[in-house]
């Protein structure tokens, strides 16, 4: 009853943190597009993929790999000090990112302080390993939330004040700064030990064991944003606004996928240790079915009330983008299964598999995104988005096939 009473609680606050935080980027591109200006929104919006793209180095193999690593021989603070490396690395990589590309004061500033930004996040994301491991999912989820609405809330008012988009996002860094400090750190008090000696080995170990998660995450961001970076080679800064939106949706197709797995995250582990690969199967298949049908919802509500809807909210006329939103979303959510399979797959610790999967569709994204925005624009931009995720689908249902019909045979 207790277990059950915890796993609720968990499940809970995990959806209404991680919704939050996800979500943000959403209200960050209404924002500035009403506030700044289609222009700068686009400049907003190419610089929050970019820093989210650098967040997998912060991350480096992430919570997922943190939470099931079952080797009890490296310690929290070890990951914390691998963490402050990956981070220190993914600042250095935004520095090096805005010197290549030449841009100018104000949109390489816009760049830094995001990456910054989601450099905390990846910081953060550490301590909620650490949480999680412990059982307490919910506090990651309240950390989450606070951390979001604050952080909004924050970024709104200054936004209206200044019409500084610089100013706003350094802002709301200083408040997840703030709970960093004040809530993750104090409530993990007495659960670390931070007196140890740090054990480098193990923190080298770390990157030698992650690499291929970093690898997949890595590319995985990059399968993302692939068209977007293709509007930004061939299309005005507007576009990239556009295309930021309609893509959004299939953020909630994520969010979704991402509220069933992480609860189930111990589960899967622990089934996996058994070989109890039969009910490991059922639960799989169980999510799976889950994502497919919410897609499908989301689909059908996509094409009849979408555009509508995002008329509404973001004051762009978008009406001709009807077919390209359901399009979208449908790819979002094909991918999304791929992620699901990506999680469990990554807990069984078949990762370099993974690895060559993602090596395939990021050299599909680079050369379909490329050729077909510069042929078609925009229109262009979504069917690369759909090819690729297509090709991540099917070479995951595929791969997993294969290895779970080994499995049972053994």
């Amino acid at each position: 009853m207790e277990e059950k009473k915890s796993f609720k609680k968990n499940f809970i606050w995990n959806i209404l943190g991680t919704g939050f935080n996800s979500f943000n980027s959403l209200f960050f591109l209404i924002i500035a597009t009403r506030i700044n200006g289609v222009d700068n929104a686009g400049i907003f919006t190419i610089a929050f993929s970019t820093a989210c793209i650098l967040f997998v180095i912060g991350q480096y193999a992430g919570r997922v790999f943190q939470v099931t690593e079952v080797d009890k021989k490296i310690s929290d603070k070890d990951f914390i000090v691998n963490r402050i490396l990956t981070c220190i690395l993914m600042m250095i990589s935004v520095l090096f990112f805005v010197l290549v590309k030449g841009y100018n004061s104000y949109k390489a500033s816009l760049f830094i302080i995001l990456a910054f930004y989601k450099m905390l996040e990846a910081f953060s994301d550490v301590l909620y390993g650490i949480m999680q491991k412990e059982g307490d999912l919910y506090k990651v989820g309240q950390s989450y939330f606070i951390k979001s609405l604050a952080g909004l809330i924050i970024f709104i008012i200054v936004d209206i004040i200044t019409k500084n988009l610089i100013i706003s996002s350094i802002c709301m860094n200083l408040v997840w700064i703030l709970v960093i400090v004040l809530f993750d750190i104090v409530f993990l008090k007495g659960k670390v030990n931070y007196t140890i000696k740090t054990n480098w080995n193990n923190v080298w170990l770390l990157f030698k064991k992650g690499f291929f998660i970093f690898g997949i995450t890595f590319l995985g961001i990059y399968i993302l944003n692939a068209s977007k970076y293709s509007i930004d080679n061939y299309l005005e800064n507007s576009y990239q606004t556009i295309f930021g939106i309609i893509v959004m949706p299939a953020t909630a197709i994520s969010l979704f996928g991402q509220f069933l797995i992480h609860p189930y995250l111990n589960k899967f582990t622990k089934l996996n240790e058994e070989k109890n690969y039969k009910d490991l199967t059922k639960l799989k298949n169980k999510i799976v079915i889950y994502v497919l049908g919410f897609g499908l919802f989301a689909s059908i509500m996509a094409y009849s009330i979408g555009i509508p809807v995002l008329n509404l909210i973001y004051g762009v006329e978008l009406s001709s983008y009807r077919v390209m939103l359901t399009i979208i979303v449908v790819a979002a959510t094909l991918y999304n299964v791929g992620i699901i399979l990506s999680n469990i797959l990554t807990t069984m610790r078949f990762t370099f598999v993974q690895f060559v999967i993602y090596v395939v569709v990021s050299l599909i994204a680079l050369v379909v995104s490329n050729i077909l925005t510069k042929q078609y624009g925009i229109q262009g931009a979504v069917f690369a988005y759909l090819a690729t995720m297509g090709a991540q689908f099917i070479l995951y249902c595929v791969t997993q096939k294969i290895i779970f019909t080994k499995l049972k045979k053994c």
